[in-house]
């Protein structure tokens, strides 16, 4: 015998059910717009992301490089080392120390004029002229973004009344930091007998100018544009190519000599770590890829 009557109370059960699962929360975390998780503990099963590593391995990547440095940038632990005490050539990577003495010296705003002697390095030049004057900050994000040496050779002259003088300063400077196993003899990194520096050291230094908020606010830009005393403009591309290939890359320099071979300090950032890698005596093509593989894997790791 049927019971009509019970059909009501069934048919409320079976909506019921239907609006609880239709209620149910979403599973998925929320993603931060630039797909940059808050850390790899939150990459649970399920969960989708951008531009993240699939995989968190703990060994290094492997690299070509003669001598390389992985370190976290607010604590200076050390995720990875390789020859890091070896003395080489630093080419423009010494740079960064130059910016760093300058960028911490202030009056940023103040005239600086442009002599002669400041003019003799090559090969890489902003051609700036004798009897020029420039404000200090913008020579200092001239030296940062496109590594002229007769920039560097200005500004170390106007800060210290020589090169010379300027490299005592560095020395000074890069011995406070604990960098004690570096000599430096000019503020730009071209090569000069019994001037050198190692992976170790340049971490140190990275970390010092990484801190400095108007260096860092300069490293991360990817061009920008250069006026003359004369009027005339020029834009310049930053030499740093891992900041157009790694949204999470935010700084710091380059270099080249044929002694020091390819260099680059690279820096990068995602929510709750800053990472400094350094890499010296790399191939052409060898210094991006290995820069951005042990970027990318010192901050998911």
């Amino acid at each position: 015998m049927e019971h009509p009557r019970e059909w009501p109370a069934v048919f409320c059960t079976i909506l019921c059910a239907l609006l609880c699962v239709a209620a149910k929360p979403n599973q998925f975390k929320p993603v931060r717009p630039t797909g940059i998780p808050d850390s790899p503990a939150a990459l649970s099963k399920g969960e989708p992301t951008l531009n993240v590593p699939a995989t968190f391995s703990k060994i290094a990547p492997s690299t070509r490089a003669a001598s390389v440095m992985v370190i976290d940038a607010r604590s200076g632990e050390i995720f990875y080392e390789k020859n890091a005490d070896a003395p080489r050539a630093a080419a423009s990577t010494q740079k960064l120390l130059t910016a760093l003495i300058v960028a911490e010296r202030g009056f940023l705003d103040r005239s600086v004029l442009v002599e002669a002697v400041d003019t003799l390095a090559e090969p890489v030049k902003l051609n700036i002229k004798p009897g020029d004057t420039y404000q200090r900050i913008d020579l200092l994000r001239a030296l940062l973004v496109k590594s002229p040496n007769d920039v560097a050779r200005c500004l170390a002259r106007d800060s210290a009344g020589s090169v010379e003088a300027f490299a005592e300063l560095m020395n000074e400077k890069a011995h406070q930091l604990g960098a004690t196993h570096s000599h430096f003899l000019n503020p730009n990194g071209l090569p000069i007998p019994d001037q050198y520096s190692t992976t170790r050291d340049l971490s140190i230094i990275a970390r010092a100018a990484y801190a400095n908020s108007t260096i860092r606010s300069i490293v991360c830009l990817p061009q920008l544009v250069f006026r003359y005393a004369n009027g005339r403009t020029r834009q310049l591309e930053n030499t740093n190519k891992v900041l157009k290939r790694l949204p999470y890359c935010n700084g710091m320099k380059t270099g080249y000599t044929e002694a020091a071979g390819h260099c680059l300090i690279a820096s990068g950032a995602r929510p709750g770590r800053d990472i400094i890698v350094v890499v010296l005596g790399d191939s052409k093509a060898g210094v991006w890829q290995d820069a951005s593989a042990l970027l990318s894997w010192g901050l998911w790791m």
